[in-house]
């Protein structure tokens, strides 16, 4: 080992380091894309979750001041519209990823360039 150039060593190290990150390199996921069912059941626990958060914090708050109709409705209303408001965004993101139909394949070759 004495008799190695140092320079052809650190080239040999270089080259198996290279070889090992190759290895250890991340594998894209075959699994990232969405059917329709599981988009719409999160659209539906997106709603759901709105206002259900709406009824709890209109509730607590009844509770709190006395109020028991009046803040439990307004906050239901606002979980409402929260829910719908992150479910259109939830749209959008699909609407975005599939324009045009293309296979998320077909995008990531396109913008490689191949």
């Amino acid at each position: 080992m004495a008799d190695q150039d140092p320079k052809r060593q650190m080239t040999d190290l270089e080259a198996r380091i290279a070889e090992a990150k190759k290895g250890l390199a991340p594998k894209p996921r075959g699994d990232e894309h969405y059917s329709a069912a599981n988009l719409a059941w999160r659209m539906v626990i997106e709603l759901v979750a709105g206002l259900g958060i709406g009824f709890g914090i209109g509730y607590g708050l009844d509770i709190l001041f006395g109020t028991i109709p009046f803040m439990m409705l307004i906050f239901t209303l606002l979980g409402l519209a929260a829910g719908i408001k992150t479910m259109m965004r939830t749209a959008a993101e699909y609407s975005g990823d599939n324009a045009a139909g293309d296979a998320p394949a077909d995008r990531e070759r396109d913008r490689d360039g191949d």
